[in-house]
């Protein structure tokens, strides 16, 4: 059982990694968010897999919360930004497509590298995923860096939290609910702000 657990934990983690990575190869908005609603619905559905093989019902209402405001609301709050600025494409962004899928190889191999020490201490079912989420984080945080569309750097702050939310999942075996609830209001909080300046920043500047 804990062989089928720890496949679908690097499954669903490759796959919320590859999403960014999509994020990195493609200049469209609307494929943006497209990558960010599948990422969140990875993590969902690796918080559920963690509930039911951890035996903690409290991660299923944690799953369900993931499904409905990152899976759903707020991607559907990053369309109607899209919609509202038209179409969008990362045409000239500050590092170039081939150039940005080289560094994060060599991030998500940096990942690996600082992963290792992790994995040996550890015996949990669950650690196979620790350097696909600490690579998730690093890339988050390039695309934040190297992109120039405000709205693509917000989408690089979403990815980049869900990284720390699949980080304290693996890497806890699940966390308490109360302290999931915060990271929801923190990660919404923190998106409301962000999409006010995001239309200043449109209005004035475009980038």
């Amino acid at each position: 059982m804990d062989g089928t657990f720890s496949q679908l934990v690097m499954l669903g983690s490759s796959g919320m990694l590859l999403t960014a990575l999509i994020v990195l190869w493609r200049k469209g908005v609307p494929a943006y968010i497209t990558a960010y609603r599948w990422q969140a619905w990875l993590l969902a559905a690796l918080t559920a897999t963690v509930a039911y093989y951890g035996g903690d019902r409290q991660l299923y209402w944690v799953a369900a919360l993931l499904m409905g405001l990152k899976g759903v609301a707020i991607p559907a709050l990053l369309r109607t930004m899209q919609r509202r600025f038209g179409a969008q494409r990362e045409a000239t962004p500050y590092v170039n497509t081939e150039v940005s899928l080289l560094i994060a190889s060599v991030l998500v191999v940096f990942a690996y590298l600082l992963g290792r020490p992790w994995m040996a201490v550890t015996h949990l079912p669950t650690r196979q995923g620790l350097p696909l989420a600490m690579s998730l984080l690093f890339v988050s945080l390039f695309i934040i860096v190297s992109r120039k569309k405000a709205i693509t750097q917000v989408i690089g702050f979403l990815m980049l939290e869900n990284a720390i939310a699949l980080l304290a999942v693996v890497g806890t075996y699940g966390v308490p609910l109360l302290v999931e609830f915060g990271v929801f209001l923190d990660a919404l909080m923190g998106f409301l702000v962000m999409q006010i300046f995001v239309y200043h920043i449109h209005e004035t500047f475009d980038t």
